[in-house]
């Protein structure tokens, strides 16, 4: 069944050049967050790194700052609270990225009904999103 509703636009953050070129370039996210705390990646690289060394409620927190940033600059860009954020404009990828690694922080300190949610969220943005975080 095809869906005769009409989808709002797909929304595009803004780049943050200069945020961008400082990730690249750092070894350690952190100065890159601290020196950029509205960049949603350099808190997915944190919350990834966290991840990966088995600190689930680090990785909560530094996810969840993220994606609330994410959210505040989601809604400046014109978004209502749904609607896609495609996964193959780059700068929206620090966002997703951040609701990806809440979802998976969640499961891992037992958050079940959050981790859900979050998973379904990031499907909802874009199922290509969810598929090549998941993958």
């Amino acid at each position: 069944m095809r869906n005769l509703m009409p989808e709002p636009p797909a929304t595009l953050l803004p780049a943050d050049e200069a945020a961008e070129a400082a990730l690249a370039a750092a070894a350690d996210p952190m100065p890159v967050a601290a020196a950029h705390p509205t960049f949603s990646g350099a808190w997915a690289a944190l919350a990834q790194g966290a991840l990966a060394a088995d600190q689930p409620v680090t990785a909560y927190a530094y996810a969840r700052t993220g994606y609330h940033r994410g959210l505040d600059q989601l809604r400046r860009s014109g978004w209502k609270g749904h609607g896609p954020v495609p996964w193959s404009h780059e700068p929206n990828q620090g966002f997703l990225r951040c609701l990806h690694a809440l979802s998976v922080a969640a499961a891992e300190i037992g958050e079940a009904d959050e981790a859900a949610r979050c998973a379904q969220f990031l499907r909802d943005c874009d199922p290509a999103a969810f598929d090549a975080l998941n993958s």
